[in-house]
């Protein structure tokens, strides 16, 4: 295993090795190198990986793309998954460990998100080594399906509270009223196209809450927070305060994205616009690193 590791490495074009932590920050510490590879014909290494990793097998199998920890007959045995996630969390926090990554030329995948060179021209590969597995997103497309039934656009809400309570003084902490009007209000601006509202959430609340706006949302699925994501991506448009979340769903669906920055925030069509990369909207509008 040793020798398939330097192998490996000796020939990858990069070598990732941050820390595992939520989904979709993890998916923007990847994407830039694994552009480049599509664009350069090379390969990479990524060490360590988040749990929803089986998630994604497109990425964990792409001929490119190696994760040489990566052994699922280990992971789903005894104490399998509650060891890698402590050996991660040694190795990744360890000024010792972060000084021989240095030295061996490993990147902190967090610091390409300036890298923008091959994100666009390669995002039709992009968008399927992203792609998660297809139960997933049959569920998701038969969600905005299900939606567009009886609507002529339908618009994501990410509705993201909990941490944001605290998250810079609170200053994206929206009550589900404050979303309730963001939601009148996006409708209105519409008219008279018919509105529905998909809402991503991983609080307990009903559609029923958000009185005249036509809305669905997943119920406790597996894999709920991809399933979310991915539905999202699949929408005409989406609206949720400063997040990577919101943000990967409308780089990697090309979908116009609005973020919520002010309880009394007023809407038009300019309001939306896709994600280019982790710092920019379509429109040139420049994303600050909250």
């Amino acid at each position: 295993m040793q020798y398939c590791i330097f192998f490996v490495t000796l020939h990858a074009v990069r070598v990732i090795c941050d820390a595992p932590g939520q989904t979709c920050n993890r998916l923007w510490t990847y994407v830039a190198s694994v552009a480049q590879c599509i664009a350069e014909h090379r390969r990479m290494v990524i060490i360590f990986y988040d749990w929803t990793i089986e998630d994604f097998p497109w990425l964990l199998h792409s001929k490119f793309i190696y994760f040489p920890l990566w052994h699922k007959w280990y992971l789903e045995h005894g104490n399998g998954w509650n060891n890698y996630k402590g050996l991660t969390w040694k190795v990744t926090h360890s000024r010792r460990w972060d000084k021989v990554f240095k030295a061996l030329g490993f990147t902190k995948g967090w610091q390409t998100r300036t890298d923008t060179r091959y994100l666009q021209q390669t995002l039709p590969q992009l968008q399927q080594v992203f792609r998660p597995r297809e139960e997933i997103m049959q569920k998701a497309e038969a969600m905005v399906a299900g939606l567009r039934s009886d609507a002529d656009i339908v618009v994501g809400v990410h509705i993201r509270r909990g941490d944001y309570a605290t998250w810079h003084d609170g200053r994206f902490f929206y009550s589900l009223a404050d979303y309730h009007q963001f939601m009148l209000r996006v409708q209105q601006m519409l008219s008279p196209q018919r509105v529905a509202f998909f809402i991503s959430s991983n609080e307990e609340f009903s559609p029923s809450d958000f009185e005249g706006c036509r809305c669905m949302r997943f119920g406790k699925e597996p894999s709920g927070a991809i399933l979310d994501l991915y539905t999202l991506s699949l929408c005409d448009r989406i609206m949720g305060p400063f997040s990577s979340y919101s943000r990967w769903a409308s780089f990697i669906g090309r979908v116009p994205l609005c973020f919520l920055e002010d309880r009394e925030q007023q809407f038009t069509a300019d309001s939306f616009s896709p994600i280019v990369d982790f710092f920019h909207f379509a429109n040139g509008k420049e994303i600050l690193d909250w």
